[in-house]
């Protein structure tokens, strides 16, 4: 199964979900913008529209798409707009790219829960929208921490 989050600089959020039983495979890349074969020079104008994002393949069987949204809300801020610590811009938004009817609800329930529990004091900022097309970024961006040997950056 596929699942694909923007919650900042994608580095940092690659790596943590990549620790994760169940997740197959991650790549980082652009979505949800405007403009086809993005690069990462492109979506650093802020005007393309694309998000910094992770795609995610997954066992269900191991871990399950709530349990990948707990994730996704737990290793950022989803209440800052358009920013993550340092990082601002559009591509550094809170997303959820839903792949079906199910992860839509499952985003958008997991949202009011978390609402409703009062877990941040504000609102959250994180879109859920359907995926598109990923645009998978430049090979020295996969696995970037990792290459370096850094355990996690910002976020």
């Amino acid at each position: 199964m596929k699942a694909t989050f923007a919650a900042g600089c994608f580095w940092g959020v690659e790596a943590r979900f990549q620790q994760l039983p169940g997740v197959l495979s991650t790549a980082v890349g652009y979505e949800g913008g405007k403009l086809d074969n993005p690069t990462y020079h492109d979506v650093c104008t802020d005007r393309t529209g694309h998000a910094e994002a992770v795609e995610i393949d997954y066992d269900p069987a191991k871990i399950t798409y709530e349990q990948l949204l707990e994730e996704f809300f737990q290793l950022h801020d989803s209440t800052q707009l358009n920013r993550q610590g340092p990082d601002h811009g559009t591509q550094y938004r809170s997303v959820v790219f839903f792949h079906s009817p199910e992860q839509e609800a499952a985003a958008k329930q997991t949202i009011a829960r978390l609402t409703a529990e009062k877990r941040f004091s504000k609102p959250i900022a994180t879109q859920v929208v359907p995926a598109e097309t990923f645009w998978r970024a430049e090979e020295y961006h996969q696995r970037y921490l990792e290459k370096r040997g850094a355990l996690s950056c910002h976020i």
